[in-house]
Protein backbone atom coordinates (compact mmCIF):
# COMPACT_ATOMS: atom_id res chain seq x y z
CA UNK A 1 0.00 0.00 0.00
CA UNK A 2 1.50 3.47 -1.03
CA UNK A 3 1.15 6.71 1.48
CA UNK A 4 2.49 10.05 1.64
CA UNK A 5 3.94 9.16 5.27
CA UNK A 6 3.60 6.22 7.77
CA UNK A 7 3.61 6.75 11.45
CA UNK A 8 4.56 4.62 14.16
CA UNK A 9 3.27 5.17 17.17
CA UNK A 10 0.27 6.12 18.44
CA UNK A 11 0.83 7.90 21.65
CA UNK A 12 0.25 11.55 22.25
CA UNK A 13 3.30 13.20 19.42
CA UNK A 14 2.24 9.99 16.93
CA UNK A 15 -0.84 11.66 17.09
CA UNK A 16 -0.18 14.89 16.94
CA UNK A 17 1.96 14.47 13.73
CA UNK A 18 -0.75 12.32 11.95
CA UNK A 19 -2.97 15.19 12.54
CA UNK A 20 -0.80 18.22 11.50
CA UNK A 21 0.19 16.11 7.92
CA UNK A 22 -3.35 15.22 7.27
CA UNK A 23 -4.21 18.77 7.97
CA UNK A 24 -1.49 19.62 5.27
CA UNK A 25 -3.13 17.27 2.72
CA UNK A 26 -0.88 14.28 3.40
CA UNK A 27 -2.32 11.01 2.83
CA UNK A 28 -1.20 9.36 6.56
CA UNK A 29 -1.53 5.73 8.03
CA UNK A 30 -0.68 5.65 11.74
CA UNK A 31 0.72 2.09 13.19
CA UNK A 32 0.39 1.60 16.96
CA UNK A 33 1.40 -1.86 18.90
CA UNK A 34 -1.44 -1.71 21.74
CA UNK A 35 -4.89 -1.16 21.53
CA UNK A 36 -6.23 2.85 21.53
CA UNK A 37 -5.99 3.93 24.93
CA UNK A 38 -3.73 1.53 25.94
CA UNK A 39 -1.97 1.76 29.70
CA UNK A 40 1.25 0.70 28.65
CA UNK A 41 3.29 3.50 27.64
CA UNK A 42 3.53 7.32 28.92
CA UNK A 43 0.51 9.13 27.25
CA UNK A 44 -2.22 7.81 28.85
CA UNK A 45 -3.96 9.16 32.29
CA UNK A 46 -6.56 12.11 32.25
CA UNK A 47 -4.42 15.29 32.98
CA UNK A 48 -0.91 16.39 32.65
CA UNK A 49 0.26 20.04 34.03
CA UNK A 50 0.27 22.95 31.12
CA UNK A 51 3.33 24.37 32.80
CA UNK A 52 4.78 27.29 31.16
CA UNK A 53 7.57 27.95 33.95
CA UNK A 54 10.22 27.59 31.42
CA UNK A 55 13.35 30.23 30.62
CA UNK A 56 14.73 28.74 27.51
CA UNK A 57 13.20 30.28 24.48
CA UNK A 58 12.92 27.28 22.12
CA UNK A 59 10.39 25.64 25.13
CA UNK A 60 8.51 29.21 25.52
CA UNK A 61 8.17 29.20 21.70
CA UNK A 62 6.84 25.91 21.64
CA UNK A 63 4.51 26.95 24.49
CA UNK A 64 2.86 30.00 23.16
CA UNK A 65 2.30 28.10 19.60
CA UNK A 66 0.71 24.96 21.82
CA UNK A 67 -1.72 27.10 23.46
CA UNK A 68 -3.29 28.35 20.31
CA UNK A 69 -3.07 25.15 18.72
CA UNK A 70 -4.73 23.58 21.71
CA UNK A 71 -7.51 25.89 21.57
CA UNK A 72 -7.91 25.12 17.81
CA UNK A 73 -8.55 21.24 18.51
CA UNK A 74 -10.73 22.04 21.64
CA UNK A 75 -13.01 24.21 19.24
CA UNK A 76 -13.05 21.64 16.84
CA UNK A 77 -13.47 18.84 19.54
CA UNK A 78 -16.77 20.97 20.87
CA UNK A 79 -15.37 20.95 24.39
CA UNK A 80 -12.33 22.25 26.39
CA UNK A 81 -8.88 20.91 26.34
CA UNK A 82 -7.00 23.43 28.70
CA UNK A 83 -8.39 24.22 32.13
CA UNK A 84 -6.57 27.35 33.39
CA UNK A 85 -6.32 26.75 37.38
CA UNK A 86 -2.95 28.18 37.17
CA UNK A 87 0.32 26.78 38.38
CA UNK A 88 1.92 27.26 41.53
CA UNK A 89 6.43 27.10 41.53
CA UNK A 90 7.87 27.34 44.61
CA UNK A 91 10.97 25.75 45.61
CA UNK A 92 14.76 27.16 44.01
CA UNK A 93 14.02 30.90 43.48
CA UNK A 94 16.94 31.99 41.54
CA UNK A 95 15.60 29.42 39.27
CA UNK A 96 12.00 30.79 39.58
CA UNK A 97 13.75 34.38 38.86
CA UNK A 98 15.20 33.45 35.51
CA UNK A 99 11.36 32.51 34.37
CA UNK A 100 10.07 35.06 35.75
CA UNK A 101 12.50 37.57 33.89
CA UNK A 102 11.97 35.55 30.32
CA UNK A 103 8.32 35.69 31.13
CA UNK A 104 8.47 39.49 30.91
CA UNK A 105 10.47 39.89 28.12
CA UNK A 106 7.74 37.67 26.46
CA UNK A 107 4.61 39.60 27.91
CA UNK A 108 3.34 36.27 29.78
CA UNK A 109 1.50 36.64 32.97
CA UNK A 110 3.46 35.42 36.00
CA UNK A 111 3.89 37.39 39.63
CA UNK A 112 5.71 36.38 42.77
CA UNK A 113 3.39 36.17 45.89
CA UNK A 114 4.92 35.18 49.48
CA UNK A 115 4.72 31.70 51.38
CA UNK A 116 2.01 32.99 53.71
CA UNK A 117 -0.11 34.55 50.98
CA UNK A 118 0.48 31.29 49.00
CA UNK A 119 -0.57 28.86 51.67
CA UNK A 120 -3.64 31.38 52.63
CA UNK A 121 -4.78 31.02 48.71
CA UNK A 122 -4.48 27.32 48.67
CA UNK A 123 -4.67 25.82 52.09
CA UNK A 124 -3.94 22.40 50.40
CA UNK A 125 -0.45 23.17 50.35
CA UNK A 126 2.55 24.22 52.38
CA UNK A 127 4.98 26.42 50.77
CA UNK A 128 8.41 27.87 52.13
CA UNK A 129 9.58 30.17 49.67
CA UNK A 130 8.07 32.71 47.82
CA UNK A 131 5.94 31.34 44.95
CA UNK A 132 6.13 32.22 41.42
CA UNK A 133 1.98 32.09 39.92
CA UNK A 134 1.69 31.58 36.46
CA UNK A 135 -2.49 32.10 36.27
CA UNK A 136 -2.46 30.67 31.82
CA UNK A 137 -0.93 28.07 33.04
CA UNK A 138 -2.92 24.81 34.37
CA UNK A 139 -3.94 21.43 33.65
CA UNK A 140 -4.19 19.50 29.81
CA UNK A 141 -7.63 17.17 29.66
CA UNK A 142 -4.73 14.09 28.51
CA UNK A 143 -7.19 11.44 27.62
CA UNK A 144 -9.74 13.92 25.77
CA UNK A 145 -6.91 15.61 24.05
CA UNK A 146 -5.74 12.13 22.37
CA UNK A 147 -9.31 11.32 21.45
CA UNK A 148 -9.75 14.85 19.68
CA UNK A 149 -6.28 14.40 17.92
CA UNK A 150 -7.42 10.91 16.29
CA UNK A 151 -10.97 12.07 15.27
CA UNK A 152 -9.66 15.37 13.76
CA UNK A 153 -7.29 13.61 11.94
CA UNK A 154 -8.99 10.63 10.63
CA UNK A 155 -11.81 13.31 9.64
CA UNK A 156 -9.03 14.54 6.94
CA UNK A 157 -8.62 10.95 6.03
CA UNK A 158 -5.76 10.10 8.20
CA UNK A 159 -5.93 6.11 9.64
CA UNK A 160 -5.26 4.81 12.62
CA UNK A 161 -4.31 1.16 12.85
CA UNK A 162 -4.02 -0.29 16.49
CA UNK A 163 -2.78 -3.51 17.65
CA UNK A 164 -0.46 -3.22 14.89
CA UNK A 165 3.46 -3.80 15.71
CA UNK A 166 6.29 -3.21 13.21
CA UNK A 167 8.26 -5.86 11.99
CA UNK A 168 10.24 -4.03 10.11
CA UNK A 169 11.50 -1.11 8.75
CA UNK A 170 13.66 -1.09 5.34
CA UNK A 171 15.09 2.47 3.37
CA UNK A 172 14.98 1.91 -0.48
CA UNK A 173 16.03 5.31 -0.98
CA UNK A 174 15.82 9.09 -0.50
CA UNK A 175 12.09 8.98 -0.79
CA UNK A 176 10.71 5.47 -0.19
CA UNK A 177 10.32 3.63 2.97
CA UNK A 178 8.77 0.58 3.38
CA UNK A 179 6.80 -0.97 6.56
CA UNK A 180 6.27 -4.15 6.96
CA UNK A 181 3.59 -5.37 9.39
CA UNK A 182 2.34 -8.40 10.08
CA UNK A 183 -0.62 -8.20 7.42
CA UNK A 184 0.65 -5.61 4.80
CA UNK A 185 3.46 -3.47 3.62
CA UNK A 186 3.27 -0.25 3.84
CA UNK A 187 6.02 2.14 0.96
CA UNK A 188 5.96 5.85 2.20
CA UNK A 189 7.93 9.22 1.19
CA UNK A 190 8.34 9.36 4.67
CA UNK A 191 7.93 7.24 8.13
CA UNK A 192 7.72 9.05 11.69
CA UNK A 193 8.76 7.76 14.18
CA UNK A 194 7.36 8.31 17.60
CA UNK A 195 7.11 5.25 19.27
CA UNK A 196 8.10 6.28 22.90
CA UNK A 197 10.36 4.02 25.11
CA UNK A 198 10.03 1.75 21.98
CA UNK A 199 12.17 3.92 19.75
CA UNK A 200 15.16 2.60 19.76
CA UNK A 201 13.60 -0.93 18.80
CA UNK A 202 11.46 -0.10 16.34
CA UNK A 203 14.80 2.05 14.75
CA UNK A 204 17.06 -0.60 15.24
CA UNK A 205 19.88 0.85 14.42
CA UNK A 206 18.55 2.81 11.79
CA UNK A 207 19.54 5.97 12.53
CA UNK A 208 22.15 7.27 15.06
CA UNK A 209 20.37 8.58 18.54
CA UNK A 210 21.64 10.02 21.90
CA UNK A 211 21.54 7.67 24.50
CA UNK A 212 17.82 7.45 25.81
CA UNK A 213 17.29 6.20 29.35
CA UNK A 214 13.39 4.18 29.88
CA UNK A 215 12.54 4.57 33.63
CA UNK A 216 9.30 3.28 35.10
CA UNK A 217 7.64 6.46 36.83
CA UNK A 218 5.52 5.98 39.98
CA UNK A 219 3.34 9.12 41.16
CA UNK A 220 0.13 8.92 42.78
CA UNK A 221 -3.42 9.97 43.34
CA UNK A 222 -4.23 11.36 46.52
CA UNK A 223 -7.75 12.01 47.95
CA UNK A 224 -8.50 15.54 49.19
CA UNK A 225 -9.57 15.77 52.44
CA UNK A 226 -11.84 18.88 52.13
CA UNK A 227 -13.70 18.86 48.88
CA UNK A 228 -14.17 22.80 48.77
CA UNK A 229 -10.04 23.56 48.35
CA UNK A 230 -8.70 24.98 45.74
CA UNK A 231 -6.18 23.53 44.03
CA UNK A 232 -3.40 24.84 41.33
CA UNK A 233 -0.84 22.97 39.37
CA UNK A 234 2.18 22.62 40.73
CA UNK A 235 6.24 22.16 40.44
CA UNK A 236 8.29 21.85 43.65
CA UNK A 237 11.82 21.92 44.10
CA UNK A 238 11.97 20.58 47.61
CA UNK A 239 15.68 21.74 49.37
CA UNK A 240 16.96 18.17 50.59
CA UNK A 241 16.99 16.94 54.11
CA UNK A 242 19.67 15.19 55.39
CA UNK A 243 17.93 13.72 58.73
CA UNK A 244 15.48 12.43 56.26
CA UNK A 245 15.72 8.65 55.79
CA UNK A 246 14.73 9.02 51.98
CA UNK A 247 16.80 11.60 51.52
CA UNK A 248 18.05 10.31 47.97
CA UNK A 249 14.90 11.62 46.46
CA UNK A 250 14.52 15.33 48.08
CA UNK A 251 17.11 16.44 45.29
CA UNK A 252 14.01 15.77 42.47
CA UNK A 253 11.49 18.07 41.80
CA UNK A 254 7.88 16.83 42.38
CA UNK A 255 5.09 17.95 40.03
CA UNK A 256 1.39 17.48 40.64
CA UNK A 257 -2.46 18.49 39.90
CA UNK A 258 -5.73 17.77 40.55
CA UNK A 259 -7.53 15.36 38.36
CA UNK A 260 -11.12 15.69 38.96
CA UNK A 261 -12.84 12.53 39.88
CA UNK A 262 -9.06 10.78 40.72
CA UNK A 263 -7.59 13.02 43.57
CA UNK A 264 -4.51 15.18 43.46
CA UNK A 265 -1.39 13.56 41.67
CA UNK A 266 2.01 14.21 42.39
CA UNK A 267 5.28 12.16 41.70
CA UNK A 268 8.58 12.88 41.52
CA UNK A 269 10.09 13.96 38.46
CA UNK A 270 12.49 11.30 36.91
CA UNK A 271 13.50 9.04 39.88
CA UNK A 272 11.91 5.72 38.69
CA UNK A 273 13.90 2.48 38.17
CA UNK A 274 15.59 2.10 34.93
CA UNK A 275 13.79 -0.74 32.91
CA UNK A 276 13.17 -2.42 29.24
CA UNK A 277 9.28 -1.05 28.34
CA UNK A 278 8.24 -4.83 27.91
CA UNK A 279 9.61 -6.01 30.72
CA UNK A 280 7.93 -3.70 33.44
CA UNK A 281 6.42 -5.12 36.66
CA UNK A 282 3.91 -1.88 36.54
CA UNK A 283 4.90 -1.77 40.82
CA UNK A 284 5.90 0.69 42.40
CA UNK A 285 9.41 0.62 44.48
CA UNK A 286 8.42 0.14 48.06
CA UNK A 287 10.94 3.07 49.24
CA UNK A 288 9.96 5.77 46.45
CA UNK A 289 6.56 5.40 47.49
CA UNK A 290 7.28 5.86 50.87
CA UNK A 291 9.00 9.02 50.24
CA UNK A 292 5.92 10.21 48.41
CA UNK A 293 3.94 9.45 50.88
CA UNK A 294 6.15 11.68 53.13
CA UNK A 295 6.73 14.46 50.75
CA UNK A 296 2.41 14.72 50.20
CA UNK A 297 2.52 14.95 54.83
CA UNK A 298 4.83 17.39 55.11
CA UNK A 299 3.64 19.44 51.87
CA UNK A 300 -0.03 18.97 50.76
CA UNK A 301 -1.98 18.92 54.25
CA UNK A 302 -5.28 18.76 51.84
CA UNK A 303 -4.70 15.01 50.94
CA UNK A 304 -4.77 12.17 52.82
CA UNK A 305 -1.21 10.59 52.79
CA UNK A 306 -2.70 7.28 53.39
CA UNK A 307 -4.52 6.97 50.26
CA UNK A 308 -2.06 7.27 47.96
CA UNK A 309 -3.01 5.03 44.38
CA UNK A 310 0.48 4.25 42.73
CA UNK A 311 0.24 5.03 38.93
CA UNK A 312 3.06 3.75 36.18
CA UNK A 313 4.40 5.38 33.06
CA UNK A 314 7.59 5.38 31.44
CA UNK A 315 9.98 8.48 30.69
CA UNK A 316 12.37 8.56 27.92
CA UNK A 317 15.22 10.72 28.78
CA UNK A 318 17.69 12.37 27.02
CA UNK A 319 21.23 13.37 28.62
CA UNK A 320 20.24 16.79 28.80
CA UNK A 321 16.24 16.48 29.00
CA UNK A 322 15.89 18.02 25.77
CA UNK A 323 13.71 16.24 22.73
CA UNK A 324 15.05 14.82 19.51
CA UNK A 325 13.09 16.46 16.60
CA UNK A 326 15.15 15.46 13.64
CA UNK A 327 15.10 13.72 10.13
CA UNK A 328 18.03 10.78 8.84
CA UNK A 329 17.02 10.25 5.13
CA UNK A 330 13.46 9.36 4.78
CA UNK A 331 13.23 8.61 8.70
CA UNK A 332 11.95 11.35 11.04
CA UNK A 333 12.17 11.05 14.59
CA UNK A 334 9.83 12.41 17.63
CA UNK A 335 11.71 10.76 20.79
CA UNK A 336 13.21 11.37 24.20
CA UNK A 337 10.37 13.87 25.27
CA UNK A 338 11.80 12.93 29.07
CA UNK A 339 8.53 13.46 30.95
CA UNK A 340 7.87 16.87 30.22
CA UNK A 341 7.22 16.84 26.70
CA UNK A 342 2.75 16.49 26.92
CA UNK A 343 2.37 19.82 27.30
CA UNK A 344 3.62 20.54 23.49
CA UNK A 345 2.04 18.13 22.02
CA UNK A 346 0.33 20.07 19.13
CA UNK A 347 3.19 21.94 18.61
CA UNK A 348 5.42 18.65 18.59
CA UNK A 349 3.27 17.54 15.57
CA UNK A 350 3.43 20.81 13.47
CA UNK A 351 7.36 20.17 13.75
CA UNK A 352 7.54 16.98 12.80
CA UNK A 353 5.22 17.61 10.02
CA UNK A 354 7.33 20.30 8.48
CA UNK A 355 10.46 17.97 9.10
CA UNK A 356 8.54 15.79 6.66
CA UNK A 357 8.28 18.33 4.51
CA UNK A 358 11.83 19.16 4.10
CA UNK A 359 12.23 21.67 7.40
CA UNK A 360 14.23 21.21 10.29
CA UNK A 361 13.77 21.88 14.38
CA UNK A 362 15.84 24.49 16.25
CA UNK A 363 19.02 23.35 16.81
CA UNK A 364 18.60 22.54 20.52
CA UNK A 365 16.47 19.41 19.03
CA UNK A 366 18.34 17.85 17.05
CA UNK A 367 19.79 14.64 17.28
CA UNK A 368 23.67 15.53 16.69
CA UNK A 369 23.51 18.53 19.32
Amino acid sequence: MQVDVVVVGGGAMGSAAAWQLSRAGKSVVLLEQFEAGHHIGASHGATRNFNTAYAEADYLDLLAESKILWDELAAEHGAPLLDHVGLANHGNVPKLELVREAHQARGVESYFISASEAADRWQGMNFATDVLFVPGSGRIRSADALVALRKSAESRGAVFKYSTPVRDIRVDGADSVVVVTEETEYTAHRVVVTAGAWTPKVLDGLVKLPAMVVTQEQPAHFTPTDKTLVWPSFNHNPDPDPNNELYEYWFSPVYGMLTPGEGVKAGWHGVGPVMDPDERTFEPIPQQLDALVRYAEEWLPGVDPSTAVPISCTYTTTPNEDFVLDRFGPLVVGAGFSGHGFKFTPAIGRVLKDIVDGGVAPERFRADR
